[in-house]
């Protein structure tokens, strides 16, 4: 064998359908039960534990421990990076299908990448930051503008108040619906924080989409516009 990572395992893994389904359920970064993800795998418990347990053992998955009960998650960011080009991929390979993505309306329009804001809106913010300056290409990666700053500052990010870490500030990550990037990274995680924060849209608590109430949705658009809140 070629030296290298082994791929071909973590493929398997995430390969097997009621894996998949378990994996795309953890999608939204809310934790869940093993019986929560038996039922949206549709096997039994008994089953759900051992397609839990390798996932576990790959590190895809971790588990929280609270008194008898058993929440599962996915082990980061990059997980779900892999799941959503997976998806993308999985749209273009099969040739039947004239649109991407999910067929729900509402999570076309908004949903949580994990956590970052993901769809037709997603995009449409990524678009607007880069026509409009607030992001830019620095030593050939993306970086906030000081009019980025000013512009997310006037809904609560403060370049302070940003977690320092390892992760990039902005990146680009491919839509599963729309074919075109939108906006990840700590930057686009305290987007999505500040659209619940200020009460412009509520995660749904049966999928992952992103539920913008009309006022929310005209106040995330004047704010992409520069005209305030």
């Amino acid at each position: 064998m070629k030296e290298g990572p082994d791929i071909s395992r973590i493929a398997a893994l995430i390969g097997d359908p009621a894996r998949a389904n378990m994996l795309n359920a953890l999608m939204d970064k809310r934790a869940r039960t093993a019986g929560e993800l038996a039922e949206e795998a549709g096997v039994t418990k008994q089953t759900a534990s051992s397609h839990l347990s390798q996932l576990l053992g790959a590190d895809l998955l971790h588990r929280d421990v609270q008194g008898r009960h058993h929440y599962y998650r996915l082990a980061g960011r990059d997980v779900a990076a892999a799941l959503e080009a997976l998806m993308t991929l999985a749209d273009v390979g099969a040739g039947r299908r004239l649109r991407a993505g999910p067929k729900d309306p509402a999570m076309r329009k908004a949903r949580a990448c994990y956590d970052h804001l993901a769809g037709e809106l997603g995009v449409l913010m990524f678009d607007q930051m880069m026509t409009g300056g607030w992001i830019g290409t620095k030593a050939n990666a993306l970086s906030v503008s000081t009019l980025g700053w000013q512009r997310l500052k006037a809904i609560g990010i403060d370049p302070e108040h940003v977690p320092r870490s390892r992760r990039p500030q902005c990146r680009t990550c491919l839509d599963w619906s729309m074919r075109r990037y939108h906006l990840a990274g700590s930057i686009g995680s305290a987007v999505l924080d500040q659209i619940y924060a200020q009460g412009w849209a509520r995660r749904d608590t049966a999928s992952r989409a992103v539920l913008f109430t009309a006022n929310g949705e005209a106040r995330f658009r004047r704010w992409l516009d520069g005209a305030g809140r």
